[in-house]
C-alpha cells in the first residue's frame, strides 16, 4: 500500500513539473520576443562598434535560435512525458527521459559556449557618435528611424547630451524625438523657449545599462535556471517511475496449480500421520501374523515333497 503512494505521489510531481515545463516555456519565448526589438534597435546604433560585440555577447543566449528551438521542444516533450505519466507507458516515459536529457546538455552547452566576459566601458559610448552625421539623410532613412525609436522609448537625446547633436550634425536643434512631449516643431521651440521640455540624459549610458543587462535578461536567467532545476528533478522522478513499472513487470507472479499441489501434499502428509502412527504401533503384531501364515504354508510344500519323493522310490 504504501508502494503504491509512492508511486501516486511521483507521477503527480511529473505531471505539475510537465505543466511548470509549459509555463516556462511559453515565458521565455513571450520574453524573447518582447527584447527583441530593443535589441535590435541597439545592435543597429551600434554597429562596427564594441558595443555592437558587447550586445551580442550578452544577449545572444537570449535569442540564440538554439534557445528558441529548444523551447519549443521542450513543449512538445512535456505533453509526451505528461500523456505517459497519466498512462504509466514504459515506452513514452523513457523516450521522454531521453529527450530530457538531450535537451538538458544542448541549454548547458549553449551556456558554456556563450558565456564570455564582456569588455565594454562607459568611454566606448563616445563611438556612438560617429553613427550621428547620417542622420536626415536619404540614404539613411532606416538610421533616422532607428534614433527616434530609441530616443523615443528610452527618453534619452543625443549620445552624453542633446547638444551632441548640434555639435555632429548640421542641425540647429535637436530632432523632435528627444521631446518629453512629441509634436511636430517641439525641439525647436523648447530650444528657443525651455530647454527643460527636452530630455536631459544621454542615450550612451542607456546603451551601456541595457548591454549591461535589463530586467528582461534577468528574467530569463532566471527562467533558464529554473528550467534547468525542474529537468534535473523530472529526470530523477522518471527513472524512479520507471523502476516501478519494470518491477511490476517482472515481479514473480504465484502459480495456482504449486499452491493447490503444495495444499493437497501437506493435507496428505497430515492424513498419513495418524497411520504411520498406527502401523509402527502394531508393527510387532503384523510381524508375528504373517510369520504365523507362513509357516502352515511352508509345512504343506515339504509333505507334498516327501509323498513325490516315495512315489518314485516305488516305481
Amino acid at each position: 500500500m504504501a508502494r503504491e503512494d509512492a508511486v501516486r505521489c511521483v507521477r503527480g510531481l511529473l505531471c505539475a513539473l510537465n505543466l511548470l515545463f509549459w509555463l516556462m516555456s511559453a515565458c521565455v519565448l513571450g520574453v524573447a520576443a518582447w527584447i527583441r526589438d530593443p535589441l535590435n534597435t541597439v545592435l543597429t546604433l551600434t554597429a562596427h562598434t564594441r558595443l555592437e560585440e558587447a550586445a551580442v555577447l550578452t544577449y545572444s543566449p537570449v535569442v540564440h535560435p538554439v534557445i528558441i528551438v529548444v523551447c519549443c521542444f521542450l513543449i512538445i516533450v512535456a505533453m509526451v512525458g505528461y500523456c505517459g505519466t497519466l498512462r504509466c507507458n514504459f515506452l513514452l516515459l523513457s523516450w521522454y527521459f531521453g529527450s530530457l536529457l538531450v535537451i538538458f546538455c544542448v541549454e548547458l552547452a549553449s551556456a558554456v559556449w556563450t558565456y564570455d566576459e564582456i569588455s565594454v566601458q562607459r568611454s566606448d559610448m563616445i563611438s556612438l557618435k560617429s553613427r550621428m552625421p547620417n542622420f536626415g539623410l536619404q540614404r539613411y532613412q532606416w538610421l533616422t528611424h532607428t534614433w527616434n525609436s530609441f530616443q523615443t522609448e528610452f527618453k534619452c537625446c543625443g549620445v552624453i547630451y542633446f547638444t551632441d547633436w548640434l555639435e555632429m550634425t548640421e542641425m540647429e536643434w535637436p530632432p523632435d524625438s528627444c521631446c518629453a512631449n512629441q509634436y511636430p516643431g517641439c525641439a525647436r521651440h523648447a530650444h528657443y523657449h525651455d530647454l527643460s521640455d527636452l530630455h536631459q540624459e544621454g542615450c550612451g549610458p542607456k546603451i551601456y545599462s541595457f548591454i549591461r543587462g535589463t530586467k528582461q535578461l534577468q528574467i530569463l536567467r532566471f527562467l533558464g535556471v529554473s528550467i534547468g532545476v525542474a529537468q534535473i528533478l523530472a529526470m530523477a522522478l522518471t527513472l524512479t517511475l520507471l523502476w516501478a513499472l519494470y518491477y511490476d513487470r517482472n515481479a514473480p507472479q504465484p502459480d495456482s496449480r504449486t499452491g493447490l499441489d503444495s495444499r493437497s501434499g501437506m493435507a496428505s502428509s497430515d492424513k498419513s500421520l495418524p497411520a504411520a502412527a498406527s502401523c509402527g504401533a502394531s508393527a510387532d503384531a503384523i510381524t508375528s501374523s504373517c510369520m504365523s501364515k507362513a509357516r502352515p504354508k511352508m509345512a504343506a510344500s515339504e509333505l507334498k515333497k516327501f509323498e513325490m519323493e516315495r512315489l518314485h522310490a516305488a516305481v
